[in-house]
Order: structure tokens, then sequence, then C-alpha cells
């Protein structure tokens, strides 16, 4: 297969991490077989000092040429003066919103060697955590209409069918790969909206008669994911509450630099990224965790690609160095630990067919 894939490498740790993602790339590439051509993209912090603003069109065009983009990070205090509408931040929402990205989705998951990281009682960890929550990431709350009237103020949160439909499509899309379970996380008790996230997302597993769906409401959901996160495969939900629970989910986990993302679209086009920051304090110092960007890659391949194989081989690889011992500083609690190329490259050591 040939990739055309769009690199974005922001600003502060940005860069290292995503050469480290280039790195598995181009080995899985070799392995199975594809041919990977690369474009690079300005955007955030580095466009504000190249070009004056965070995003370019022309970047814009570019990353859309591609058939996928991965994305370092963006901001820093750097640019922490510049106008709202010109921080490094609105580099990334362009970015989103000019490529259609509706479908956030976050996976959540513990490697047992880092198990000790988790603020969960052992005999939680024990049942397992390995779940995504599927975010709406362009309708909603945030959307809707806004303002003041007197001494009150109003947000509307809205949805149409169309808007639930596409992204319910891609929750049980990803479940059929994965343990086929859907949990819809809504407040149909109360919302409107939820109840025709409710109607819409019942048609829609109508389809998949082979995935399970089940419903839980927002304030249930968020308890349960303390108190037994095993119950969980995929969690599909709207724009306010998927923001709320994808972080609850990842600090179940305890360890923020090992967790990927991805923004998709309704065809296969994706942007891929590490949900951390851009940490400047530790840029080019060789200390940054790519573990992240690196599953971010995988995640690509999966759900942009359909390359399963090649999905499985990067995890498998990262699950592999982690239990040899393998440790960047953030997660070596105090112990040795190796730099980010070495740990880039002890990933790719591991990883084969």
């Amino acid at each position: 297969m040939d990739m055309r894939i769009a690199l974005i490498p922001g600003d502060g740790i940005g860069p290292d991490i995503v050469r480290e993602g280039v790195k598995v790339i181009d080995r899985a590439a070799e392995l199975f077989g594809h041919s990977i051509s690369y474009t690079e993209v300005d955007a955030g912090g580095i466009s504000i000092d190249r070009h004056g603003v965070p995003l370019t069109d022309e970047n814009l065009e570019k990353a859309k040429a591609a058939d996928a983009v991965l994305l370092g990070a963006v901001g820093g205090p750097k640019w922490d003066s510049m106008p709202g509408d010109r921080r490094p931040e609105k580099g990334l929402l362009g970015l989103r919103s000019g490529m259609g990205l509706f479908c956030n989705l976050r996976p959540a998951r513990i490697y047992p060697e880092l198990s000790s990281a988790s603020p969960l009682k052992d005999e939680v960890i024990s049942r397992g955590v390995d779940l995504v929550v599927f975010r709406e990431l362009t309708g909603g709350i945030y959307f809707g209409r806004k303002g003041r009237e007197g001494d009150g103020a109003y947000d509307v949160m809205s949805y149409s069918k169309p808007e639930i439909a596409r992204i319910a499509r891609k929750a049980f899309e990803a479940a059929r790969i994965r343990r086929k379970r859907v949990t819809l996380v809504d407040k149909a008790n109360v919302l409107e909206t939820s109840r025709l996230w409710r109607e819409t997302v019942k048609e829609i597993a109508s389809q998949y008669e082979d995935v399970e769906l089940d419903f839980m409401y927002v304030d249930n959901a968020s308890m349960q994911l303390v108190r037994d996160p095993s119950h969980f495969d995929v969690l599909l939900t709207e724009n306010m509450f998927g923001d709320i629970l994808s972080d609850e989910a990842s600090m179940v986990t305890g360890s923020i630099g090992m967790l990927p993302s991805a923004s998709l679209r309704e065809d296969s086009f994706g942007m891929y990224e590490p949900i951390h920051g851009s940490a400047p304090d530790i840029a080019g110092k060789d200390l940054a965790n790519p573990i992240a960007t690196i599953l971010s890659c995988a995640m690509m391949f999966r759900y942009s690609f359909s390359l399963e194989s090649e999905a499985r081989c990067i995890e498998d690889a990262v699950s592999k160095a982690l239990a040899d011992g393998v440790r960047t500083v953030d997660i070596a609690a105090g112990g040795s630990y190796i730099g980010t190329a070495a740990c880039g490259d002890e990933i790719i050591r591991r990883m084969a067919r």
C-alpha cells in the first residue's frame, strides 16, 4: 500500500516524539511491504514564528492532501501573551475544523508493568482496563447558540440524527475489532438530545447484530470508570460528556505519557496525536516519552489504513519493551531509564510480523 502522511511536529517535544513515530512507521512499512511518503506541515507556535499565524491556508491544504496526519504537540509559554485568536492552540482547532474531524477517540489501557502508577486499587486493576472513548467533537453545547440575557446566560445543546449516526457507526466498527460491546453514555432521563442519541444509536445498532449495545447515564458512568473500568469496551458519547469522561479515563491509567488519540472524519482520514502537551522544558533533551506517539501511529494503521496486523505489531512491540523493563524518565519511578531515541529503537527492535 502507498501511504501519504502529513507530519506536524509542532512545538516543544513535538519534533522529538514525531521523529520516533516516523521511525516506527518506516519499520512497519518495511516489514509489511508498504510505501510511505511524508509532507511536513507547520502548525502552532512554530507557524506563528515562521508565518505570523498559527495555521496558514497553505499548510491546511497540505495536511488535507495526505491520507493521514501525525501531530506532535502545540503551544508553550513562549506564545502565552498572544491574543486568543492567534494562540498556537488555534492552529489545532483550525486543523480539526478544516479537515472535518468530528470523531475523537481516546483509548485507555493499563499495562501490567505500570499498574502501580494507577490510582485504582490492585483488585480493580487486576480485572483489566482496556477501553476506548468515542467522543463527538464538533457538535453539542460547545458549538451551540450561547449568550447573555439580563443577569442570566445560556448555552444551547443541539444535535441532529446525521451527526449522531456518523459517530455511532465509527464506534460500532471499532467494537467489531475489539470486544464487541458499545456503551452509550447519556442523560436520557433529563435531556431531549440524549433521547435522540438513544433513538439514533438503537437504529444504527440494528446494522451491527454482532455487537452488544447497552446504555448508562453519565453520572453512573463516571462512577463505574473508577469502580469497575473492566466493564467498558467502547464508550460512545456526546461532546461535553466525552470531554470529561476521556480525561477521567486517562487518569485511571495513571500515565498520561502513554496515551494516544485520534480524530477522524467520515472516511478513513484521521489525525493522530498523543494526549500530552508540548513540555517545552524538556524539548530537545532526549527525555520525552515517545510511546504515546508510537501508539498513535498504531492507531493510524488501524483506523486510516485498515491494517490491523501492522497496528498490533507496533502495540505488541511496546508491550514487550515495557515487559523487558524499557523505561523513559516519566515512568521509571526513580529507577533507571533511557532517552527518547533509545526508547524508539528498543521498540523497533521488538517489531516483527
